[in-house]
């Protein structure tokens, strides 16, 4: 945890900001692999994290800004909890630690929350993203799941606290960043054929979990690139594959990491990857360089397509103007993903509470193929943290089928596109910080044009 006085500060103003009403905080509850008490790693929820700093199952909290209480809901262990997960401090000693005074029984929340009800007082809550969250509020609200209607001024007050990151943040992300370079490090030392996409998984989260961190999200580790978020790690690596690895690692603080490499499996790339891997890595670069505040992140992703349609051009995959093909989505076809994504205590940082709040300020997002899975559109702002990852893919599911209805047939060579079916998918990422003057990589180095991917190959 942060001091006391951080959460007390982050509350305070949480609460001139929203200026009345009763705020509710969903705490997350262990979850059942296959039973009840064979759980997963338990994650608490990050904005409970932001406020309250605990990192404990079954909490809730309310702050009542209109009778000036802010108040935790929980149980003590039982002695049977003890015997199994051994001693902790107190639940009135683990509040105090993130300046809280009050600390009353889990089932009396209940009770508060329907006295506040009958008394006409709003009660703000957040969009959930667990059935546990679901039940509770229609229990202790009455609130259907599925109609839930959640505060939008309370979405706004968080997301314009989380966006910024403070220098402990930003110190925190760091030590994120650093262990996940170190895993990216450690994958293109092992990567080599004849092994298993699971042998590689295996070593880079053992970097993780070494340094008592855990994965900020499930690895990906993959010969099958073109598949944006494939998990399956079941293939035999084999001469002449690339393997891309998108994994990150999450300190024991909840604050994230997101690195992707793609790696040849053997020492050097073919001349056939590398000239798809130059066209890539020049995207990144373009996109690294316009990082500044005042931008908007829509432009940068503009740019970075621009430029792979530009030597997608030069290699005879697409034709006409490069910045009219984008325009029209036709660089959907080589990169229907977005180029990044704010980054905090969530690896998608705040994503439960929509990307329409967190990067788009309520403006209504595209939905054109490929440019609506941009997460990220407002103006760059210092104390921003964010990924930076275009990519180029080639589907074959999606070929054949713009082939077939001939879409931006003015803009795309199929019969050279064709050739590429069995390419895979390349991507790159790393994370960066907006500063006052322009932007800071986070995290160590890790190679990035193939000439140093080949040198520690």
């Amino acid at each position: 945890m942060f001091s006391k006085e951080t959460y007390m500060a982050r509350r305070a103003k949480l609460k001139q900001t929203i200026g009345s009403g009763l705020l509710l905080f969903l705490g997350n509850d262990e979850s059942g692999m296959n039973y009840a008490d064979n759980t997963y790693h338990f994650r608490q929820d990050s904005t409970f994290l932001y406020f309250f700093g605990l990192p404990y199952a079954g909490l809730s909290a309310i702050i009542d800004i209109d009778n000036d209480k802010e108040i935790i809901f929980g149980d003590e262990l039982t002695i049977d909890a003890i015997v199994w997960m051994g001693t902790q401090p107190t639940l009135k000693e683990k509040s105090e630690a993130a300046g809280i005074k009050e600390v009353r029984p889990f089932k009396e929340i209940e009770t508060y929350l329907k006295n506040a009800q009958q008394k006409g007082q709003p009660i703000h809550y957040l969009p959930t993203y667990r059935a546990e969250h679901q039940i509770k509020l229609f229990q202790w609200l009455g609130i259907v799941p599925g109609a839930e209607k959640p505060s939008v001024p309370f979405i706004m007050g968080v997301v314009n606290q989380r966006n910024y990151k403070s220098e402990e943040e930003i110190a925190e992300i760091e030590k994120a960043c650093i262990v996940t370079a170190d895993m990216h490090l450690t994958a293109m030392r092992t990567v080599r054929p004849g092994i298993r996409e699971s042998d590689v998984a295996a070593a880079v989260a053992e970097v993780a979990f070494a340094n008592n961190y855990q994965l900020s999200f499930p690895i990906i580790a993959t010969i099958n690139g073109q598949t944006l978020h494939n998990h399956d790690h079941s293939h035999m690596i084999k001469s002449g594959d690339m393997l891309l690895l998108d994994a990150g690692a999450e300190t024991e603080m909840g604050y994230a990491g997101d690195m992707s490499s793609t790696i040849p499996a053997d020492s050097k790339f073919t001349t056939r990857q590398k000239d798809i891997y130059d066209i890539q890595v020049a995207a990144h670069e373009a996109a690294v360089a316009a990082l500044r505040p005042g931008i908007p992140f829509v432009d940068v992703y503009e740019l970075s397509c621009k430029v792979i349609m530009e030597g997608l051009k030069d290699l005879g995959f697409v034709k006409g103007d490069p910045m009219e093909a984008v325009k029209a989505g036709a660089h959907a076809m080589f990169m229907p993903c977005g180029l990044g994504h704010m980054m905090g205590l969530d690896v998608h940082d705040m994503e439960n509470l929509g990307e329409l709040w967190v990067g788009y300020n309520g403006e209504p997002k595209s939905t054109q193929f490929g440019r609506k899975s941009q997460r990220l559109a407002i103006p760059l702002e210092p104390g921003f943290v964010h990924t930076v990852e275009p990519g180029i893919y080639f589907i074959p599911e999606l070929i054949d089928m713009w082939k077939a209805d001939k879409k931006f047939a003015d803009f795309i060579n199929y019969d050279k596109v064709d050739t590429y079916k069995n390419f895979g998918g390349i991507r790159n990422e790393e994370d960066y910080l907006i500063t006052e003057t322009g932007a800071r990589r986070l995290g160590k180095k890790i190679p990035l044009t193939p000439e140093e991917v080949e040198e520690i190959r």
